[in-house]
């Protein structure tokens, strides 16, 4: 069970729900801060509230998650864009869903409740196509064909796995 666990740990899940965790956390806070405290829109409060969390993802992810050796100048951008992609592409869904869900579960649903519901389905949604996005674009070693974090391609060739 424990061998089961570190070979999770090692290969980046773990590591990631713990990152993903504390980005959720960041995000969210943020997002309700500007959304019910600041009084700003939904695509204002999840804009802004994406952006920090995206900063911190950043760093957390090429250092801790995915254990990147490659240059800040050759994966920062690749993460603005998938983030960006992803940002929208989780968003807009979560918006439509939020109004179609609501409207036939609770008709007489606020606009505020429906920003609410929206930030907290997009943040679920943006975080997995997030993931994927990072794993396999951003942070991949393109010497590995298998995608797995730069850190753990020479571990495998030392232990006979290919």
């Amino acid at each position: 069970m424990a061998a089961n666990f570190r070979q999770l740990f090692q290969h980046g899940l773990i590591r990631f729900i713990i990152v993903g965790v504390v980005n959720t956390v960041i995000g969210l806070t943020v997002t309700f801060i500007c959304l019910n405290a600041l009084g700003l829109n939904y695509w204002a409060s999840t804009l802004i509230g994406n952006a920090v969390g995206a900063v911190n993802s950043y760093f957390m992810n090429k250092s801790f998650t995915f254990k990147s050796k490659a240059s800040i100048g050759s994966t920062a951008w690749k993460f603005m864009l998938i983030t960006a992609v992803c940002y929208f592409a989780a968003y807009w869904i979560a918006g439509k869903a939020a109004d179609i869900g609501l409207d036939w579960v609770l008709p007489g649903a606020s606009g505020r409740l429906k920003d609410n519901a929206a930030a907290l389905i997009g943040s679920g949604l943006y975080t997995i196509l997030n993931y994927f996005g990072q794993k396999k674009i951003t942070f991949t070693d393109k010497s590995t064909a298998s995608g797995e974090p730069e850190a753990l391609a020479p571990e495998r060739e030392e232990s006979g796995i290919l």
